[in-house]
């Protein structure tokens, strides 16, 4: 080995020692929160206020989870509201990744007028601030009778998660060689069974990949559950009931780090069901625009 090779060798390792070491203290930082979080969750109110903190908890206890289950802040338990958000999220989710892929195909496959007046359109949607359009909606909603409604807030969320769905689906659909579906057709194939047994299947991570950002959207969102839902506590969300523990002139720091714990628990499922489906799709997307 020439000292030149050596000294490649050695920047390689030192470069990839630092990129290592680069990527454990991101880890570090990105985890410490939910580390504290989850150990607060399971502290007594007098290691919570101590002066001295405790990385993790001398006495572990389980009030603060029984506080936020049984629901005593608010009068209503919190499996109404985890029903509530699991309802609202899927149908949410479901909802704007069928309309996605049928507008995803139509803008992939199809030549039409006005088509890339639409996609621009799209990207114009993603900029304006959600907030902005809380005043205009909650309007349009009175008028509509959808206040005080999940119906409601799954529109809201169905139509917000659209603009991006419909963007990244058109990518995968792209992805697809015409050549197959032509084929099927050859065969006899319907365009009903062209969808169901070679478009759906292939473009399944991709939906997957979307899926994710519709599903952080509306299990997250709060500005429009509680402008929306009103005064109607049996219909709150889970993101509402937990700044209910912030109360006047004090926060229970124990009931909102239990329930912050409770609500990160099914996105993680949620995370851990599609994560291999999500790598592919995310690799797959990017092959083609």
């Amino acid at each position: 080995m020439t000292s030149m090779q050596w000294t490649r060798g050695r920047s390689r390792r030192v470069r990839r020692a630092g990129l290592n070491g680069l990527g454990l203290l991101v880890a570090l930082v990105t985890l410490f929160p939910i580390f504290w979080m989850v150990s607060t969750a399971f502290k007594p109110a007098t290691e919570i206020y101590s002066l001295t903190p405790h990385p993790l908890p001398a006495h572990p206890t389980l009030a603060n989870f029984r506080t936020v289950i049984d629901g005593s802040v608010i009068g209503v338990p919190y499996w109404n509201f985890l029903k509530n958000s699991l309802f609202v999220t899927l149908v949410s989710v479901a909802a704007s990744m069928l309309i996605a892929m049928l507008a995803a195909i139509a803008l992939a496959r199809f030549r039409f007028r006005l088509r890339t007046s639409y996609l621009i359109m799209l990207l114009i949607v993603q900029m304006l601030p959600q907030q902005a359009l809380v005043i205009a909606l909650f309007l349009d909603f009175r008028r509509l009778s959808l206040l005080d409604s999940l119906v409601g807030l799954i529109g809201v969320y169905t139509a917000f998660a659209l603009p991006v769905t419909i963007w990244l689906l058109r990518n995968f659909v792209a992805a697809v060689p015409r050549e197959m579906e032509e084929a099927a057709a050859i065969d006899g194939a319907g365009p009903v069974r062209i969808f169901w047994r070679i478009m759906l299947p292939l473009v399944a991570p991709g939906l997957v990949a979307t899926s994710v950002f519709a599903f952080i959207f509306a299990w997250n969102e709060f500005v429009f559950a509680l402008t929306f839902l009103g005064t109607d506590t049996v219909k709150y969300t889970l993101p509402i009931y937990v700044q209910y523990f912030y109360g006047r002139g004090s926060v229970d720091w124990g009931g909102i780090m239990a329930a912050s714990t409770l609500f990160t628990l099914p996105v993680m499922i949620f995370f851990l069901i599609v994560q291999r489906r999500m790598a592919g799709g995310l690799v797959a997307g990017a092959v083609k625009g």
